[in-house]
């Protein structure tokens, strides 16, 4: 179903019905990726309808509530509860309706890499990877750790990490970036204040209806052992790939399976991803140029200041959104910069599509001139 039909309740019940009815055509599942895909739509198309269920009842529920208060019933604490609670899902639909990008529904694949810095950074970067962990647990969405690569000290290298759930891409596209943090550090006898950086990339998983064109002689592919901390979490044998995109140097890895034929299939596909990916951002770039609008795509800004110390801060230099609360964020809860950017990235949509717009019109008026 289109973003932009995202709560049409109308289309959302005739889709449904179509859907369901091709769900039930022989030999529905012959082709197994075209099924799937199909499910992906019904299954879109029952949250819209799920959705307007629930802000009829939860309608009907708070006017009940005030119906009673206006007879004299004490039922304000619940009142104020049913409240809240409709508040917070409110502000949750909300930001759905701000995810209207045609790759927003899809996955996430989320690469972290440690930046200079030696064992601070590598220790920073494995924080960021246990942040997003709890991000995508609270979110309810299947986490899987594709490839990590473990430091000799403490820390991570690398990790990448892929998020199925709703809207996973959509949530999480405005974590790409650099991310700083200051604290004092652990690893310092001196106990003296040190910044580490770590660079965030995002790509959202493409499935096989989007055509990406890979030429066998562009990849180099390296096996190698996976590694883990030792024990049982230490393959055997040579199942973990590395594949370099030669052309562009793309370089992506997969170690979470045993077998190395699958571990190269998933790698294949973090590829196409990330190539898609590079176009997507490539063309942004240009209608930035064009229309001299500032969007923060690249993966060299810094993004985010997490501060631990002399005060503890974490704040968002794109929406300047900012919460005292650090640990509560380093804990997984990162909605509330998640809702600024993504409205914030609202706002410069329509600016660069009005900018767009009124530019085509002064062409087309030169052009009659």
């Amino acid at each position: 179903m289109p973003s932009g039909a995202i709560f049409d309740v109308a289309r959302a019940e005739r889709e449904k019905a179509e859907l369901e009815f091709r769900t039930q055509e022989p030999g529905f599942w012959n082709d197994a990726a075209g099924a799937q895909e199909i499910l992906k739509q019904l299954k879109r198309a029952e949250r819209v309808l799920l959705d307007d269920k629930a802000i009829v009842e939860r309608k009907e529920e708070l006017e009940v509530l005030a119906e009673l208060i206006k007879e004299g019933e004490d039922v304000a604490a619940d009142a104020d509860a049913a409240l809240a609670k409709t508040g917070s899902w409110a502000r949750g639909l909300e930001l759905t309706f701000k995810l209207t990008d045609p790759e927003d529904p899809m996955p996430a694949l989320v690469d972290i890499n440690a930046g200079a810095g030696g064992t601070e950074a590598q220790d920073w970067a494995d924080m960021l990877m246990r942040m997003y962990i709890r991000y995508g647990e609270k979110k309810g969405w299947k986490t899987d750790v594709l490839e990590v690569t473990y430091a000799d000290d403490a820390g991570i290298k690398s990790a990448t990490l892929r998020f199925e759930g709703e809207y996973a891409y959509g949530h999480m596209k405005g974590e790409h970036g650099v991310h700083r943090l200051v604290r004092i550090s652990p690893f310092d006898a001196a106990a003296r204040r040190q910044t580490s950086f770590a660079a965030v990339h995002v790509a959202p998983e493409i499935d096989d209806t989007i055509e990406i064109e890979i030429n066998d002689k562009d990849l180099r592919v390296d096996t190698f052992r996976a590694g883990g901390k030792g024990g049982q979490h230490v393959n055997k044998t040579d199942s973990a790939i590395r594949i370099t995109h030669l052309p562009t140097g793309i370089v992506v890895s997969c170690q979470n399976e045993r077998s190395q034929h699958k571990n190269r299939d998933f790698a294949m596909k973090v590829l196409r991803s990330k190539l898609y990916q590079k176009a997507v951002e490539e063309r942004l770039a240009k209608d930035a140029a064009r229309t001299g609008t500032k969007m923060e795509i690249g993966f060299g800004s810094q993004i985010r200041s997490y501060v631990l110390a002399p005060y503890r801060m974490v704040k968002d230099h794109r929406t300047n959104f900012e919460m005292g609360d650090a640990d509560r964020v380093l804990d997984g809860d990162l909605d509330g910069y998640v809702e600024a950017y993504l409205q914030s990235f609202v706002k410069h949509g329509a600016k660069a599509a009005k900018e767009r717009k009124t530019s085509a019109t002064a062409v087309d008026a030169a052009d009659e001139v």
